[in-house]
């Protein structure tokens, strides 16, 4: 693919109980939209975050709005 790649705009949201990590601070902040979740694509990042909170990671992909878990192969989910 020349130019940009679509993909390279994947990053990793946190999931739990149907919400989204949108901020880790004093308080969690919690939202209904992956487009308002915290996003990293540095996993070691994203681990350290999704367990202190107790939540699942997700690959989300605002551009194309493509939203499932990471782990799970294309063909699986």
């Amino acid at each position: 693919m020349t130019g940009k790649d679509i993909r390279m705009k994947t990053q990793l949201i946190v999931r739990k109980d149907g919400a989204y990590l949108s901020g880790l601070s004093l308080f969690i902040r919690w939202r209904e939209s992956p487009y308002d979740a915290w996003m990293t694509r540095n996993i070691g990042d994203a681990r350290k975050v999704a367990r202190k909170v107790g939540g699942e990671l997700m690959l989300f992909n605002p551009i194309v709005g493509q939203l499932r878990k990471y782990g799970v192969k294309k063909d699986d989910s």
